[in-house]
């Protein structure tokens, strides 16, 4: 080892050192693993060193955990450096001499953990290079699998592993020249695997009915027929665009059908004929060919449907389901969800039965949709495919069967979940409310979902059925707990078809209300589907006069004093609440006066759960009682927040628990407005902590800090507190994040100058807000540009109102220092440049239209506040004649671009109030009273369009707040009542700026002689025809 005690920088690249790092990074030692992954990382970029990696892997007198180590780096480098754009990548020369070593590399590898990874190296090798670079590697394999079928196990074993991993490589692949690849070499091979598997096949069924004696050759086929059938399964799906056009096929799928039921048939014989691992092996021989019908029905429906005898199959699979709902109920294990160790395998084969015959109602009631172009040969096909099933699968019978089955068997309640019910409550409820794509794995959710399909789309034939089986157990109490459970169940699924029919109302009175105040034992089961089926039933119809009864039932359930009411029982009626709150039809006076009662036993549960999932379900429930109480959530405010240091402290490294407590208090700030102020103390430091720059709290939670901080500012009242205030400082960072966050913190720092404006304005902290938004002013999202120029518009405000003309003159000294206004200018300079180009030499804008109105609406403000300032911001950007001469072209002609009206009318009145310029610059600004006069007039038309009382449609009198107004919503609202745009009368602005210059100009008659005459007649008739219109 002392060869690698110098810095990893410091070794050549040879084929030595490679084996030296290698023999250091798989030591037992930690100090030598660092060292020699450290240099093998160095070396990765460098020519050489993954072709030295195969030359490591390739020397079988190495031991096998460096080859091992080795064939991991190389396949770990063809995924980083293959590609020809990668960084770095590795050199066509290179490519070539690892491609012409790593088939018989892999082919010739006897250790099976190592020719996996070679299998792997090499696939991902063919997804980059076939068929450009590699066009003979599947020519190669194929000569290889058919020279090797019947004279050299090895190279058969091994050449089917690699070709099962460059399957499934380009199965997967979505580039159409990959896919095209794919589907015309898939001929030839399935031809080939169908002869392998075939010949293996016959082979080992032979030896197991007591044909031969070489029961290691039996294995070694077994292995390879598995091998071959994995492949065949992959390419029926993906090597063909109509599966069941091909004769190769239609021949494959009918052999599967024939060799399902043969190897079935050998499985369940008594006494058995086989143990391990042949019975395995014939076992995942079954579990792969029914992966391929199940894939077929999903990926081709119309082909299964096409297919040789596919309806005869289904209804196999359909009889399989039924004989194992026969023994559902005795099955002693209740597995982890996805688990196979354990399950049963009948269990696993009727679960595909289930999924196929979910895919055939898919096929016919959901049919995926498609841009593909399709011949109309190819729609008659696939019309006739949904009629086969419609009418010959999915018949009356069929479809009763399958109701009932499920009902009646799959809906049981076993002792067997009891039990897991008993010995792991917290798992067993929390795996119960698994949702989602649990069904895919385990049998009772996916015939639920079977059992939803086919009340959907066979309404007509299973409503009364149905309503019989309710009313039968609604009419009596002698039904036992489970037949009940199962009946319950089925009402649950089922709510959305039979709720016209059914009398949910009088079942909820009458059945409901007695059921869940039984004292056995046996009816916690009951309580607890009870809870479940109200949160089904409360969106659907539960009439408004019995929800008080609903939210007594759920006290009830949550009662930890009733011994029935086990954890079980009230976690799941604390997840159903949540469904009962939040439903459209809630009505926060009815629920008041339970409130107390079950948010204490709901904050009492949480308390005693074990599982973050459980708590963090819990908390969404009374996230959303907050969220429906609204401001009546207060009374209870103290004792929910006085959980949560508590629940924070023991989530530990949880975030996602940390998420929602702070999910939580955004909600409550919300709900409780100005209230919520007295939680600041705890609040502010949370988001503090939150937000901070390179902690790990800060990877995990600044999505909901953010939003927590700003429903904080907005619900926060004028003026500020200094707790509030103190915390300005930790937005500035995340504004450098370019992160999704940046909208967030942009808002927090634009409520920050609504609320605290004397704060923002402070010397210190304006100067860094321009600097910040100054450097964010060419950000690409137009959501964000947007916020940019309102933080700016917003401060000119602000220091407006503070300051008057001084505080404007700040900001706009300001904006100088930082860049801010040299950018806007720039872009105005650019784009005013790009409108004179005409012809072929013309060129457009940098800056998009939207993007000019947010640059002329900040100097709109500055022109607006104080015409002076603005003058001198002119005379600091150039000669302000010159500047005036094509910022005040590119600015009217913009004025047919502002889809803003609001901007519109400010940029209007900006200009307007330059006329008030000092006499030595009149003449500058009239010399573009065209451009006034044609703007005024159709400014004016826009804001008095659809009105005849000569009013501004922008002004607004007399508003008053609404109900649900935040605190800032007020702050926005008095920042608007006190905005020209809203308070100016346009046509009155206008004339009265007008008759001021008239007058500064020595009259009408000097100003008609010399500046009127310059005015089209038609846009001076224009104008005063609209100023007429006023006066008459």
């Amino acid at each position: 080892m002392a060869a690698i005690e110098l810095p990893g920088e410091a070794a050549p690249l040879s084929g030595h050192q490679v084996y030296l790092a290698l023999q250091s990074a798989s030591s037992s030692q930690q100090q030598f693993i660092q060292t020699g992954t450290q240099q093998l990382q160095t070396w990765e970029s460098q020519p050489g060193y993954h072709s030295l990696l195969q030359a490591a892997y390739l020397d079988k007198s190495l031991p096998t955990e460096i080859r091992y180590l080795a064939i991991i780096q190389l396949k770990n480098g063809i995924d980083k450096y293959w590609r020809k754009s990668a960084p770095n990548a590795i050199k066509a020369e290179e490519k070539a001499q690892i491609r012409s070593q790593i088939l018989s590399g892999g082919l010739n590898e006897a250790d099976p953990q190592l020719a996996l990874q070679s299998a792997l190296a090499v696939s991902k090798i063919v997804r980059i290079d076939y068929p450009t670079d590699w066009p003979e590697v599947l020519t190669s394999l194929t000569a290889t699998l058919r020279s090797s079928s019947t004279s050299n196990q090895l190279h058969l074993s091994r050449g089917l592993l690699i070709l099962l991993q460059i399957i499934k490589e380009l199965a997967t692949a979505r580039l159409r020249r990959s896919q095209t690849s794919l589907q015309a070499t898939t001929p030839e091979l399935v031809y080939l695997l169908g002869e392998i598997y075939s010949q293996k096949v016959a082979h080992w069924l032979g030896f197991l009915n007591g044909n031969g004696e070489d029961e290691g050759g039996t294995m070694d086929d077994m292995e390879n027929s598995l091998l071959a059938l994995k492949i065949l399964r992959r390419l029926l799906i993906a090597g063909y665009e109509y599966p069941n056009h091909n004769k190769e096929v239609q021949q494959l799928w009918a052999q599967s059908q024939s060799q399902f039921g043969q190897l079935l048939d050998l499985r369940s014989l008594e006494p058995p004929i086989m143990v391990s691992p042949a019975k395995e092996l014939v076992e995942k021989h079954l579990i792969q060919l029914s992966k391929l019908h199940v894939e077929m029905s999903n990926v081709h429906p119309a082909a299964f449907a096409l297919l040789p005898s596919s309806l005869e199959l289904a209804r196999a699979y359909w009889g399989l389901v039924v004989r194992f709902g026969d023994r559902y109920a005795s099955l002693e294990t209740v597995p982890d969800v996805g688990g196979k160790n354990g399950r049963d395998f009948m269990e696993r084969l009727s679960l595909k039965g289930l999924t196929l015959l979910r895919a055939c109602m898919k096929m016919v009631f959901s049919p995926a949709h498609s841009f593909k172009y399709r011949t109309p040969e190819i729609k008659e096909e696939q019309n006739q495919a949904v009629g086969l099933v419609k009418t010959q699968l999915l018949t009356d019978d069929l479809i009763t069967q399958i109701a009932h089955v499920i009902v009646t068997k799959f809906f049981v309640f076993r002792p067997a979940d009891l039990e897991a019910w008993e010995e792991e409550p917290d798992e067993w409820e929390i795996r119960e409310e698994g949702g989602g794509d649990t069904w895919e794995f385990e049998v009772r959710p996916c015939a639920e979902k079977l059992f939803m399909d086919a009340v959907l789309n066979f309404k007509h034939l299973l409503v009364q059925p149905l309503l019989g089986f309710f009313h039968s157990v609604a009419a009596t109490s002698q039904s036992d707990v489970v037949t009940k459970d199962s009946v319950y169940t089925a009402m649950g699924l089922s709510a959305a078809v039979v709720y016209k029919e059914f009398d949910f109302d009088s079942f909820l009175t009458s059945t409901l209300v007695n059921d869940v105040q039984q004292g056995s034992q046996d009816y916690k089961v009951l309580r607890r589907r009870i809870a479940i089926l109200l949160g089904q039933w409360i969106t659907v119809k539960i009439d408004v006069a019995n929800r008080p009864l609903v939210y007594q039932i759920f006290q009830h359930l949550l009662n930890s004093q009733d011994e029935i009411n086990d954890i079980v029982v009230r976690m799941t009626a604390a997840r159903q609440f949540k469904a009962v709150v939040d439903d459209f039809g809630f009505e926060a006076e009815g629920f008041l006066p339970f409130a107390t009662d079950i948010l204490s036993r709901l904050m009492a549960l949480i308390q005693e759960v074990d599982h973050t999932e459980t708590k963090m379900a819990i908390l969404d429930t009374i996230r959303t009682i907050a969220v429906r109480l609204e401001q009546h959530i207060s009374p209870f405010a103290d004792q929910i927040v006085s959980l949560l240091p508590r629940l924070w402290e023991a989530s530990g490294e949880e975030h996602l628990m940390k998420q929602a407590i702070l999910t939580l208090l955004s909600t409550l700030a919300g709900s409780m407005k100005e209230e919520s102020q007295r939680y600041h103390p705890l609040i502010l430091p949370l988001i503090q902590r939150a937000v901070e720059t390179g902690s790990e709290m800060q990877v995990y939670l600044l999505d909901e800090a953010l939003d927590l901080w700003a429903t904080v500012l907005t619900q926060a009242p004028t003026p500020a507190s200094p707790e509030v205030i103190a915390i300005i400082d930790s937005v500035f960072p995340l504004l450098e994040l370019g992160s999704d966050n940046l909208r967030m913190a942009l808002s927090v720092v634009d409520s920050y100058v609504l609320l605290a404006p004397e704060a923002m304005l402070g010397n210190t902290v304006r100067l860094r807000v321009l600097s910040h938004m100054t450097n964010l002013l060419g950000v690409t999202k137009r959501e964000l540009a947007g916020l940019v120029t309102t933080v700016v518009e917003d401060m000119i405000l602000a220091a407006e109102k503070l300051g008057g003309i001084d505080g404007v003159a700040i900001v706009v000294k300001d904006l100088l220092e930082t860049g801010y206004t040299e950018k806007i200018m720039e872009g105005l300079r650019d784009a005013w440049e790009a409108h004179q180009t005409v012809g072929p030499d013309r060129r457009y804008p940098k800056v998009d239209d939207v993007v000019e109105t947010d640059y002329f609406t900040v100097l709109a403000r500055i022109a607006l506040a104080d015409p002076d300032t603005f003058v001198n911001f002119l005379a600091s950007v150039g000669n302000v004649e010159e500047t005036w001469s094509w910022l005040s072209t590119e600015w009217f002609r913009h004025f047919d671009s502002m889809a803003n009206i609001h901007r519109l009318k400010l940029s209007c009145l900006a200009l307007t109030r330059l006329l008030e310029v000092p006499p030595q610059l009149t003449s500058t600004i009239l010399g573009r009273l065209q451009d006034y006069f044609a703007m005024w007039t159709s400014v004016v038309g826009e804001m008095q369009d659809g009105r005849d009382d000569g009013g501004d449609n922008l002004i607004w009198t007399g508003s008053e707040g609404y109900e649900y107004e935040t605190c800032e919503d007020l702050r926005r609202r008095l920042q608007s009542e006190g905005d020209p745009v809203h308070k100016a009368h346009t046509l009155t602005y206008i004339t009265a700026r007008l008759h001021d210059v008239v007058s500064r100009c020595g009259g009408e008659a000097d100003f008609e002689r010399n500046w009127a005459v310059n005015v089209d007649r038609d846009v001076l008739a224009s104008f005063q025809a609209l100023s007429r219109g006023q006066h008459s």
